[in-house]
């Protein structure tokens, strides 16, 4: 007789497989905090000592000041011209002459008309005073008599200038027209220099170098005709516009006159750096927050927290701000400093730009 079926205890493999389950969820449900957010990203750069002396060079052209495009005020044939370039002149000094003709008739044709306003003018009082004529044609008489007069006028200043006057004592730099030319009201007959006035170098200068050009500032010069010499300069003027088709700003330097000094010369001068002796840094323009006349506000790195810091804003150079109130060395936000607040942890995006950080 078989021996009977004895119950079999089960395995405890699943128990120990789920408790098993059970510890690894365990082991990778999160804690009771949830993560902390990493601190937001920022890039930053390095403030840099500003350049503590000259540097900005310009070339131009050596000028009078006062240099005048002499022409006469109506045209005709010049008949007379009796200057040449590098004539000295004086004022009042006759230097060409126009044939008068022309000028003289129409100077003749405005005094007839006049002469003939006059007459009908008096003609017309007397018949007005027997009442044969109207006050209006009396008024009319009037008005033509003055606008007979403002004519002779006119015609009798062209006749002036039928002859062509030095303003001023100087010399002649440019000759343009000849004898027996006709010549147009306003084309350039002589350029003349008026020797009194000062000797300026004008030239243009780069939208991003105007800062650091201001009317007053010294500056030094030299000339190609004045070998091994360094003159001493003064800006007198800095346009406040720039040339459209270049870009550039004018500037004009005034210089020492001297005998070997001409108008035409090429000559260099070199400018300080406006941050000379300021104290000051330059920074990327980005780092900056706000800016409210001299007052500014940048992030400074410290460690890896951002800090809000006051700043002296001492105005652009081209793409830099220049700061007082940083050191050469101290690292500024330059960008992401707009999501974060005083004082808050940061991280850099580029761990290489942390070398160098302020502690």
């Amino acid at each position: 007789m078989a021996p009977p079926l004895r119950r079999l205890r089960p395995p405890l493999v699943l128990p120990a497989l789920m408790a098993s389950g059970l510890l690894a969820l365990g082991a990778c449900s999160p804690p009771g905090d949830p993560t902390p957010p990493q601190p937001p990203a920022v890039e930053t750069a390095a403030a840099e000592a500003a350049v503590a002396g000259g540097g900005l060079t310009l070339a131009g052209t050596l000028e009078r000041q006062r240099e005048m495009n002499l022409s006469f005020r109506v045209g005709g044939v010049m008949t007379a011209l009796s200057v040449d370039a590098g004539d000295p002149v004086a004022a009042g000094q006759v230097l060409a002459r126009i044939d008068p003709s022309a000028v003289n008739a129409r100077v003749t044709q405005a005094d007839a008309e006049l002469e003939r306003a006059r007459r009908d003018l008096r003609r017309d009082e007397a018949l007005f005073a027997q009442g044969y004529v109207s006050n209006q044609r009396l008024e009319d008489r009037r008005s033509a008599l003055k606008a007979a007069q403002a004519a002779y006028d006119a015609a009798a200043f062209d006749g002036r200038w039928s002859r062509l006057v030095a303003p001023a004592g100087g010399v002649v730099l440019e000759r343009a027209a000849q004898v027996g030319e006709v010549v147009q009201p306003g084309q350039t007959v002589v350029r003349v220099a008026d020797l009194a006035s000062p000797l300026v170098l004008r030239a243009g200068v780069a939208d991003r170098d105007v800062s650091r050009i201001a009317p007053g500032q010294q500056v030094t010069a030299t000339v190609d005709s004045l070998p091994g010499e360094v003159l001493s300069g003064r800006v007198v003027r800095v346009g406040q516009g720039a040339d459209p088709r270049t870009g550039a700003v004018p500037v004009e330097v005034e210089l020492p006159g001297r005998p070997e000094l001409r108008s035409g010369l090429t000559a260099k001068v070199t400018f300080p750096s406006a941050a000379t002796g300021d104290g000051g840094v330059r920074v990327p323009a980005e780092a900056i927050l706000e800016a409210n006349g001299d007052k500014a506000h940048v992030f400074r790195l410290k460690g890896d927290r951002a800090v809000r810091t006051p700043v002296v804003f001492l105005g652009f150079d081209g793409d830099d701000a220049r700061l007082r109130g940083l050191a050469p060395g101290d690292r500024v936000i330059t960008a992401g400093g707009g999501f974060i607040s005083d004082g808050e942890r940061v991280r850099v995006a580029d761990p290489r730009a942390l070398t160098g950080a302020v502690k």
